[in-house]
């Protein structure tokens, strides 16, 4: 690449003459993350608003021409996501067994976590009756949950989703989760008889749920 008297890398500047439109598909081709607005305006050097509408400019696009892919907004961000009714050609290059999958003890942790949230690891326990270390450690490891301090009363470490969970969800935020909370029995009232006296296993042992052979991808 070359250099201009001042320096600058050729290329480099102008990023505010580039055309909007394709400057932000190319931008969103490389995110490995949602993108959200203000960062998008920043980069673009862009009024915030102008990058918004030529967002769903171009997502109402997308959509009309009933393109393989589609730009929507998640956790708080922009990202292309392919097309739910293609999913069987995704599903059929990249699922051919290649990617390791949560188990059901996972999913029902994880499920836990975020309707209960935040929420410490002997309460996720007593939710679904068995000790959850080795199951918290691999969500952890994945991404999906994350520390959000400790609980006052007992000092124990609490955990909630991250902003990664909703992106593999396809969520925009905690609020469009199904209604699923009030099925869910209360850690509360079972915490007593199910873990007291009972000690935390070793979280670093395999888990106790590792013989579930359901799996599902996330």
């Amino acid at each position: 690449m070359s250099e201009d008297t001042t320096g600058a890398p050729e290329g480099a500047r102008g990023v505010a003459d580039l055309d909007l439109r394709p400057a932000l598909e190319a931008v969103l081709m490389v995110v490995d993350e949602p993108a959200t607005e203000e960062h998008l305006a920043k980069i673009l050097e862009r009024p915030r608003r102008q990058v918004a509408d030529a967002l769903r400019a171009l997502a109402d696009e997308y959509s009309l021409q009933r393109r393989g892919f589609e730009l929507r907004i998640v956790a708080g961000g922009w990202r292309f996501y392919s097309r739910p009714e293609y999913a069987a050609a995704v599903e059929r290059f990249v699922l051919d067994g290649q990617h390791a999958r949560l188990t059901q003890a996972a999913l029902e942790t994880l499920a836990v976590v975020a309707y209960r949230q935040p929420v410490s690891r002997s309460r996720v326990s007593a939710v679904r009756g068995v000790n959850c270390d080795g199951v918290m450690r691999t969500l952890l490891q994945r991404g999906l949950v994350q520390e959000a301090g400790a609980e006052p009363e007992t000092g124990a470490i609490l955990y909630r989703t991250t902003n990664y969970f909703l992106e593999r969800m396809g969520l925009r935020g905690l609020y469009e989760l199904p209604e699923l909370a009030p099925f869910l029995p209360e850690a509360d009232a079972i915490e007593a008889e199910t873990l007291e006296g009972v000690p935390s296993f070793d979280p670093d042992a395999p888990d106790a749920d590792a013989d579930d052979t359901t799996t599902t991808e996330l």
